[in-house]
């Protein structure tokens, strides 16, 4: 007997869309027809790369910004609906925003 079946046998009335539904909406990002802008600038000597063009919602940018920073291992802030972060990392972050299934355009160099 598979997992599945005998958690219908133990809850009949549960409907899994349900769950189904609930998961994917806390972990999904608004995903945009727009290419995402990646830039790299030095300000004060410094590189630094920059991330703008994201048409969502703030708060799912802030989420990206925040997993962007963790999986680097980097510094980085969000400020005027851009995200920006220390170091020339573009490859990295265009790479793992193609595998979330963003659109990204790399701009300068």
């Amino acid at each position: 007997m598979d997992l599945k079946d005998q958690l219908k046998n133990l809850f009949p009335e549960h409907t899994q869309e349900l769950t189904d539904a609930s998961d994917n909406s806390k972990n999904k990002v608004w995903l945009q027809d727009a290419p995402i802008l990646c830039k790299y600038e030095k300000r004060k000597g410094k590189p630094i790369t920059i991330l703008e063009g994201y048409t969502g919602a703030t708060e799912d940018f802030k989420k990206l910004t925040k997993e962007l920073k963790t999986k680097l291992s980097v510094g980085g802030s969000f400020k005027n609906d851009k995200i920006i972060i220390q170091g020339d990392y573009r490859d990295k972050i265009m790479a793992m925003l193609k595998d979330k299934g963003f659109n990204v355009k790399r701009v300068g160099g």
